[in-house]
């Protein structure tokens, strides 16, 4: 067959040097545990799968990348046979291609390679989980103004609002880990998309590529892409969270908020301007992730109203695109997790703002309510009112304002000492009292962190698992590759 010239340069050469970095290794993988399987079953004899073996083993992995594309071959697996060919003469590099397809081929490289953009992208997301934990351990008693649409709404801590992003990253890595497990099924077998009618070991296959079982329906197993939507829908709501994250160190690392300064590693200065301290590493962490965003979403794009079958648009031309997703995706949570590491919180400054703006007249009406028993409606106006009239007369004792405002409302008016409206209305109380399951009471944030705690140790040894079974399966097909 010879192609056009324009369909070499617009695609072939770019699909074949994609391959190359993506996929070569995962190729020669399923080669070798094919080729297992084949002389287990008996469907190639000994003596072939020796002299395929020793085909197989003389193929320079650097020859191959430094090898430019040609049109006698139309992608990298026929490149590979032709080599193979030339090693043991192609009678005998055919048997290598029994009961199997470039399709079912395809389809397990694909899968080798997302699973470890999978547990690439996990494990950055748990050293930032660690990190994190480490940050809101030393600011468990940190006062802040936690706000609302933008504006200052009740006292909280800084460790409460880290606990909140350290727990949506605890549920990333809950989807993270069921994409792993729809990634690690083995479709080799599956061959065109009917299977074959060789009495081949799906199962023997897949143990040796280090995947949890074969897949099921081999229709499916060539038609299907919903393993790779759902992690990459799993890598977006990650990123989408992150970057919200982002988004609000960014106004603290301003001037204006000066609640956070990154370490001199991860800013720059201007060109002209002497006291710059530009945060450029969280706005590179914000831009990176948007760009792995609009690449998940070009992958989601790309697959949408095409057939359920062995198509293109689910293969060469897209997979480059998963793999940058994934590469932008972990490149973003890293920088994070290293800013924030070397970062300081400014507390003075943090603790200072934690009841700007009347954020702890809720505990106010709360207190009325417990004390006074009246309908918390009433306590919420007689806050309210109190605030306004304070901003009105600055001057007057809040004794005083509490008892007219009230005693309007009531008839009776509420009796306070301006010191016990000061320890009623104190950010530090306002924390205190909150002991809610998941409130930023110091009490409770410390058990919370100690949960996280243990749930990071748990998904830290999974995931130490999971690449211990991935090192296992590759060892155990080496040996069995050898004493072919």
């Amino acid at each position: 067959m010879t192609f056009d010239p324009q369909y070499i340069d617009q695609v072939l050469s770019e699909n074949y040097e994609d391959a190359k970095t993506l996929f070569l290794s995962p190729l020669l993988a399923i080669n070798a545990a094919h080729l297992v399987m084949l002389v287990q079953t008996g469907i190639v004899t000994a003596e072939e799968g020796h002299a395929l073996r020793t085909a197989l083993d003389a193929i320079s992995v650097t020859d191959v990348r430094a090898t430019p594309y040609h049109e006698t071959c139309e992608d990298l697996f026929f490149h590979i046979e032709r080599l193979v060919e030339r090693q043991c003469g192609e009678e005998t590099a055919g048997r290598l291609h029994t009961a199997r397809s470039r399709n079912d081929i395809d389809m397990t490289m694909y899968r080798l390679r997302q699973r470890e953009f999978i547990l690439a992208l996990l494990d950055g997301s748990l050293k930032l989980r660690e990190g994190l934990i480490g940050q809101a351990a030393r600011h468990r008693e940190t006062l802040m103004a936690a706000l609302t649409h933008t504006q200052p709404a009740q006292p909280s801590t800084l460790a409460h609002y880290l606990l909140g992003v350290i727990e949506q990253l605890e549920r990333d890595a809950v989807r993270l880990r069921a994409a792993f497990a729809s990634t690690n099924q083995c479709p080799l077998g599956a061959c065109a998309i009917t299977g074959t009618g060789f009495p081949i070991d799906r199962q023997l296959t897949s143990d040796l590529l280090g995947f949890d079982g074969p897949t099921g329906n081999t229709y499916g197993s060539i038609a299907t892409v919903d393993y790779l939507l759902e992690s990459i829908s799993a890598a977006a709501v990650l990123l989408s969270g992150l970057g919200r994250v982002v988004q609000d160190l960014l106004l603290w690392s301003t001037m204006e908020f000066g609640y956070l300064r990154l370490a001199d590693g991860f800013v720059q200065a201007s060109s002209i301007m002497p006291q710059k301290r530009n945060p450029v590493a969280l706005e590179h962490a914000r831009a990176i992730a948007s760009k792995a965003l609009g690449q998940a979403g070009a992958v989601m794009l790309a697959v949408h109203n095409t057939p359920f079958g062995d198509i293109v648009d689910t293969e060469d031309d897209l997979q480059p695109l998963v793999a940058s997703t994934f590469r932008d995706g972990r490149r973003a949570v890293v920088l994070v997790d290293a800013a924030l590491r070397a970062a300081e919180f400014d507390v003075a400054r943090l603790e200072s703002r934690a009841a700007a703006g009347g954020t702890t007249l809720t505990e106010l009406a709360d207190h009325l309510v417990r004390e006074h028993r009246i309908p918390f409606r009433a306590a919420h106006t007689i806050a309210a009112r109190l605030l306004k009239a304070h901003d009105e007369h600055p001057g007057t004792p809040l004794g005083e304002t509490l008892a007219a405002v009230s005693g309007d409302l009531l008839g009776v008016p509420l009796r306070y000492t301006d010191a016990q409206i000061a320890g009623i209305m104190s950010p530090r109380h306002f924390v205190d009292v909150r002991r809610t399951r998941g409130g930023p009471s110091p009490g409770e944030t410390g058990r919370a962190l100690a949960q996280s705690q243990q749930t990071l140790g748990a998904d830290q040894a999974w995931i130490a698992a999971a690449g211990g079974r991935l090192a296992a399966a590759q060892a155990e097909l080496r040996r069995r590759a050898e004493a072919l």
